[in-house]
């Protein structure tokens, strides 16, 4: 499967300084690839859910980039997957090499076989988790974090609609960039 890539990237950088507000260079944005390659490559993401009442629903979670979407895994009894049950919108979030990264797009439970195994390859190669297909539709594990609960894991992959690109080093801060895809 191939990736999208964002139709549209722009700089968001906003600076005040001596009493004025100055625009960073619509242009001068941080390029795709490299970020891409930086959250495939992070290793703690937080996800964000919206609850039934509308509340805000944040946890840690481990996640894998994976034919340009990103993916992580839920006990179906979990808050999380109840969340994405009845509200597709979410966003993950993770600092990823020098830049804070603010993924949101629409969240959907991943069923098709083939993109089964690949995720179940990159949790292995990424964080040595052992993760086998149970019912085409889920993952068994000998072990998983604590407040994850016990298997069966359902897979949810966010396709991203909008990615913030946060620079905060010296270097690519002046580049802070919004992608639209």
């Amino acid at each position: 499967m191939s990736e999208t890539a964002p139709t549209r990237a722009a700089n968001i950088t906003e600076t005040w300084d001596d009493n004025a507000l100055t625009r960073g260079e619509p242009t001068n944005v941080i390029p795709w690839e490299d970020v891409r390659d930086r959250i495939a490559n992070a290793g703690d993401f937080w996800a964000a859910t919206v609850r039934t009442t509308g509340a805000p629903h944040v946890r840690p979670v481990l996640a894998v980039w994976v034919d340009g979407l990103l993916v992580s895994t839920t006990n179906s009894t979990r808050a999380k997957a109840r969340n994405l049950e009845s509200n597709p919108f979410m966003s993950f979030s993770t600092r990823a090499d020098g830049i804070d990264v603010i993924i949101e797009g629409r969240a959907g439970f991943v069923t098709d076989a083939g993109l089964l195994g690949r995720i179940a390859e990159a949790y292995g190669s990424k964080y040595g988790w052992p993760l086998t297909v149970r019912d085409d539709k889920a993952y068994d594990a000998p072990f998983a974090a604590p407040a994850a609960g016990p298997p069966p894991f359902r897979p949810y992959a966010v396709t991203p609609e909008v990615v913030y690109a946060m620079g905060v080093t010296d270097e690519l801060a002046p580049k802070t960039t919004k992608y639209v895809f």
